[in-house]
Formats: C-alpha cells, sequence, structure tokens
C-alpha cells in the first residue's frame, strides 16, 4: 500500500515539473490570472497553471488555495500539457441539431434585402421584425420561425433592414476634377495680394422666441431648453469666408435675390480692394451663374475683371470651408438662442461674426487633397 502511494507521488511530481511555461506564456497566464475583464473560469484556471508551474505547489496543495476538486487540479493540469494555453477554455460542444437549415435562414436575408411591397405588404416601405416575422412564417416552407429566430438570423449576418442613413450621390460626370479643382485651390501657395473666399447663403434661419426662459445648468444637472416657441420669421445669410485668414465677411436680410448677392459681392470686392485678384468658390445655385443679364460679367468688369469664379460639384457642399463656419455658427449661436424678433436676430448674428473676426477666427486645417483621376489615355 505504502509502494502504490510513493509511486503515484513520484508520476504526480513527475507530471508536475513537466509544466514548464515560456516567457510568453509567463506573461499571458500572469495576465489572465489579474485581468479585470477576464471570465472567472479563465482567472481559476491559470491560477492552477500558475501554482503547478511556478510555485511548484502540490496537487493538493493547489485544489485547497484554489478551492476546487484534485481532479479539476489534474484535469486542467493534463489539458494545458497537451495543448498550452488554448487548452485552457472550454471545449467546443455540439449543441442541439440547428432546428433551421442554411437555405431557410438566407431565404429570411432576402427577404429582409427585398422590399415589403413585393410580398404584400402595400404601402411599408420599411421592414419591422414583426412584419418580417410574419411574411417568413407564411412564404418559407418548413419550421414556422419565432420572431426571436428571426431575430438571431440578421443579428448574425449584421443586417438591420429597420435602419436607413441618409445618403445622396452626385450625377456630376466631372465630380472628382472639380473636386480636385477646389482642393488644389485649398492647398496652393497664393500670393499675399490674391484672395480665396468661399461664399454661400445660409437661408431659412429661424427668429424663434422660446415660450420659457432656458434653465441654465447647475452641477449634476443639464440645462433645460423650452420646446415651445413662437415665430417671428427667417432671415438670409450671405457671407465670405477668406481661406488663409478665416476672415468672415456677411450680410444679413430678408431675401437671398440676385440684386441682394450682386450687392454682397460689392461688399466683398470692397474688403479685398487691396488684391489683385480675389478666387469666390461657391455651389451651382442659379444665381450664382450670368443668366440672361449676365449679371457676373458685368460685375467682373466693373472691378477690373479681379474675380476668378469656381465652381463645387452638384450635391458636394462639404467641399466648400464656408459650410464649416456654418456649422460653427449654428452650434454655437442659433441652435438654443432665443430671438424676440427678426431685428434681434440679425443683431446675435452678426455680433457672433464680429467676434469671430476679432478673437475666435482662425483658418481651417484641411487635410483632404483631392481624388486621383485616372489617365484616360492610358486605359
Amino acid at each position: 500500500m505504502v509502494n502504490k502511494k510513493r509511486k503515484s507521488h513520484h508520476i504526480e511530481v513527475s507530471l508536475m515539473k513537466s509544466i514548464r511555461l515560456t516567457t510568453k506564456e509567463r506573461k499571458r497566464i500572469k495576465k489572465m490570472m489579474l485581468g479585470q475583464k477576464i471570465a472567472f473560469r479563465l482567472k481559476q484556471r491559470s491560477t492552477i497553471i500558475w501554482k503547478l508551474a511556478m510555485e511548484h505547489a502540490s496537487v493538493t496543495q493547489v485544489a485547497i488555495e484554489v478551492g476546487v476538486t484534485e481532479k479539476t487540479v489534474r484535469k486542467w493540469r493534463d489539458r494545458f500539457a497537451k495543448e498550452r494555453i488554448p487548452g485552457l477554455e472550454d471545449a467546443p460542444r455540439s449543441g442541439a441539431p440547428a432546428t433551421f437549415d442554411p437555405v431557410q435562414r438566407c431565404e429570411v436575408i432576402a427577404m429582409a434585402c427585398d422590399k415589403p411591397e413585393h410580398h404584400g405588404l402595400s404601402g411599408q416601405v420599411c421592414w419591422t421584425y414583426d412584419t418580417l416575422t410574419e411574411v417568413v412564417q407564411r412564404e418559407v416552407d418548413g419550421p414556422s420561425m419565432s420572431r426571436s429566430s428571426v431575430w438571431r438570423t440578421l443579428e448574425e449576418n449584421a443586417l438591420k433592414p429597420h435602419r436607413q442613413t441618409l445618403w445622396l450621390h452626385s450625377k456630376d460626370p466631372q465630380f472628382k476634377e472639380k473636386v480636385n479643382d477646389v482642393v488644389g485651390l485649398y492647398h496652393a501657395d497664393l500670393p499675399d495680394d490674391v484672395a480665396l473666399c468661399c461664399v454661400d447663403e445660409k437661408t431659412g434661419m429661424q427668429a424663434n422666441e422660446k415660450k420659457y426662459e432656458t434653465r441654465l445648468p447647475r452641477i449634476g444637472k443639464a440645462g433645460r431648453v423650452e420646446y415651445e416657441y413662437i415665430r417671428h420669421g427667417t432671415q438670409t445669410l450671405l457671407a465670405s469666408f477668406e481661406v488663409k485668414t478665416g476672415e468672415v465677411v456677411a450680410t444679413c436680410g430678408d431675401h437671398r435675390k440676385a440684386e441682394d448677392l450682386l450687392s454682397f459681392m460689392d461688399q466683398v470686392a470692397e474688403q479685398y480692394r487691396h488684391c489683385r485678384k480675389i478666387i469666390i468658390v461657391w455651389d451651382n445655385l442659379n444665381i450664382h451663374f450670368d443668366g440672361p443679364s449676365e449679371r457676373w460679367t458685368t460685375f467682373n468688369a466693373r472691378h477690373g475683371n479681379k474675380f476668378e469664379f469656381h465652381y463645387t460639384p452638384l450635391h458636394a457642399s462639404w467641399v466648400n470651408q464656408i459650410e464649416i463656419f456654418f456649422s460653427i455658427l449654428y452650434k454655437r449661436c442659433l441652435r438654443h438662442n432665443s430671438f424676440i424678433s427678426k431685428t434681434d436676430l440679425r443683431r446675435k448674428v452678426m455680433a457672433f461674426i464680429q467676434r469671430w473676426n476679432q478673437q475666435d477666427g482662425h483658418p481651417f486645417n484641411w487635410t483632404f487633397r483631392g481624388y486621383p483621376i485616372q489617365d484616360r489615355e492610358a486605359v
């Protein structure tokens, strides 16, 4: 009896000594033992291996210290000896056979990517889990698929048919060329006597008066803005953003007609009268073109032909840097403000622009350098 115990102890010690950790394994085991987001079962198993390999503890000692049976210690010791660290993970389980075959699940995915009206849901343009489950149960052969099964099928394939994002495609055939033209101006080393201005109109600025006073934020509490308001009309902002300095020239009024824009551009010409050339970047609004009256040809001749006009592509307002300034204006001045009249709106907007020019204004760090254009002759 004594000989059998000694022999068993000798075999156990031999197996214990056979566990040797490499430097990488030691770091990995230690991280598993001490990690805050490691599953408890992995912490326990890595602790068993650490004590056996690094502290040279016996199976009995490890079982007592970790709080498991000796059988459990031997199981993970032997698994580690054969498979190393991957052996500490749970072995895959077969589980119950799948209720729905791949063909049925593919049919669910195909329906989710189709229009609801093609499956008898006239007037509905977007799926819900309930309507999709209803159609699946009606049209897919085999066992009836529950709502949760439909959800799991979509979830496993990262498919969310009830969600949509806005997307706008430019049909301009020279989209890349026009973008590169404008972006090239932003990165060009222009002389000091050349002004590069981005011009646009911000229409529909609403002079809305909050019905009740806004509550200012307190410690631990966000500010509260009353959602009811009184309308006092709208205003249109005509503005120019100078790319090199961040200076803004602006005027605010009731309309955005061609004569209003011509008057504003005279203001821009006066602001940069010392410049030899004034380059204007703006969009494809109808009043930005000559028209029957050749308004801009006449305007340019009146100012010594110092203006040069560049147009952004259709549906590419993001290329115009003044849109960045309009975003800043909206967030800091318009979004949560209260205006008792159109005059009040004009006063506050122009005061914000004055402060921008005097203190806060700066050029924008434009990093996009355009699209690569393939050589058409080489194709």
